[in-house]
Parts: structure tokens; sequence; C-alpha cells
């Protein structure tokens, strides 16, 4: 049987805020053209494949603003997460354990008896 973890509920709100930032800035990123200042397209077929970009606008102040604010946050939650005063009370094997139980503790319970995935 899988041990359980009785993570405090700020750590598990830190961690799941944590998630939401992550998503959020993966989604903007997503959106936004491939440079941040503007540059011309270019096509170059001499490595092992072919790498082609459009022209690019750059990004607009305001879009380096929302990216630089979910970065900042995202590592205000990452510190805060990863230094929270639960992780003194558990030490070698079992530490590395629960934080791979934090990172998956948002999701709906599955079979106990299997770890959860790994996350790279």
């Amino acid at each position: 049987m899988a041990t359980r973890y009785d993570f405090p509920s700020d750590l598990l709100a830190g961690q799941e805020e944590l998630h939401q930032v992550r998503a959020e800035l993966a989604a903007l990123l997503k959106r936004l053209p491939w440079s941040v200042e503007p540059l011309d397209g270019f096509s170059d077929d001499g490595g092992w494949r072919r790498v082609e970009r459009p022209a690019s606008p750059g990004w607009t102040p305001d879009e380096q603003a929302a990216v630089e604010k979910l970065r900042r946050r995202e590592h205000e939650l990452a510190v805060f997460v990863s230094t929270h005063r639960y992780w003194s009370e558990l030490t070698g094997p079992d530490g590395v354990t629960a934080r791979s139980h934090l990172k998956h503790a948002h999701e709906p319970p599955g079979n106990e008896d299997e770890p959860p995935p790994s996350t790279a």
C-alpha cells in the first residue's frame, strides 16, 4: 500500500498554484511570436534538420510584462514549495517520494499501489 502524506494546506495550495501558473505561462508562450524582439524570418537547411521561422513582430511591452510577472510568480512558488518547513520532517528516500506525491496531490485518486507518474 502506498504511503499517505499529510501535507499542510499551505503547501498543497502553493503546489496547486504553481501548477496553474506554469500552465498559464506555457499557454501564453505558445501564443506569442517566437522572438521577443522583431526579427526577419529565416530558413536553414544546413543542419541535420531544416529549421524555418516566419518573421516575428516581437512582443509588445504588455506581453513582456505578462511573461515576466508569471515567471516571477513561478519562481516565488517554486522556492516556497521546495523550502517549506514540512520537508524538514522527512529524510532520505521518504522525502523524495513525498515530493513526487505532492506534485500529483491535485489529481483524482487512482491506483494507490502504483507510484505517481514521473514528471520531467
